[in-house]
């Protein structure tokens, strides 16, 4: 799930069908007696039929899109969830709480890339291995005074936490959660800050993106990303 916010980046045909050449000889059926078919030229008799049209082959039964497998491959290998990883973010980072974090790398390497802020708006960054739950050294974001004042609003106006949000989505989507961001809402008539949250859901593989506003965790926006 791809989110736009000023601060961390937390992400998200038709088939052809051939016509059927020439017509395939029909069983006689209810006293119609066939003349001909296929190559003859001959009509038959009694009542036409016209023909069935083509359709689309049914997707394989099983069958995964390229970011389905993704999720499939990734999700699992990590035994270190969101919160497990922000509670090592912000322990890296004194009197700070946490605003990102979203599940990244290889099945072999999974890792969650984090963000944490201080109360005048100070990002670091904190990668947290998803496998082992340690935090790597933080990386403070050189932000300009206007977005730090932006994020100390937000801040200051968010009441519900990561953790509140996460379970506002999943109460509505059973799954894990792999990536949530604090920043403005994009949807709904409010000028509040709102926390986007993607659940994948481990019966398909698909991710689904929640936005709900972090004053009064009502959900704003959601959608089902299958692919």
């Amino acid at each position: 799930m791809e989110t736009k916010r000023s601060h961390v980046v937390v992400r998200r045909g038709q088939l052809a069908v051939p016509r059927a050449i020439g017509l395939v000889c029909a069983v006689a059926a209810a006293g119609a007696l066939v003349s001909g078919c296929g190559s003859t030229g001959k009509k038959e008799t009694g009542s036409p039929k016209r023909p069935v049209p083509a359709s689309a082959p049914a997707t394989p039964s099983g069958s995964l899109s390229a970011d389905q497998a993704r999720r499939k491959a990734l999700v699992p290998s990590a035994s270190v969830d969101y919160v497990q990883a922000l509670k090592a973010a912000v322990a890296a980072v004194p009197a700070s709480e946490p605003i990102a974090a979203e599940l990244k790398g290889t099945p072999a390497s999974p890792y969650w890339n984090t963000a944490v802020a201080t109360a005048d708006g100070t990002v670091s960054d904190v990668r947290v291995d998803a496998r082992t739950g340690k935090a790597d050294q933080p990386q403070t974001e050189s932000d300009d005074p206007g977005d730090k004042q932006q994020l100390a609003a937000r801040l200051s106006e968010a009441t519900v936490t990561a953790q509140q949000a996460a379970k506002t989505a999943t109460d509505k989507t059973k799954g894990t959660v792999t990536s949530l961001e604090l920043g403005d809402a994009d949807h709904g008539n409010t000028d509040n800050p709102a926390w986007s949250v993607g659940v994948v859901t481990t019966d398909d593989w698909n991710e689904t993106a929640y936005e709900i506003d972090a004053t009064n965790r009502k959900v704003l926006w959601m959608r089902v990303e299958q692919s």
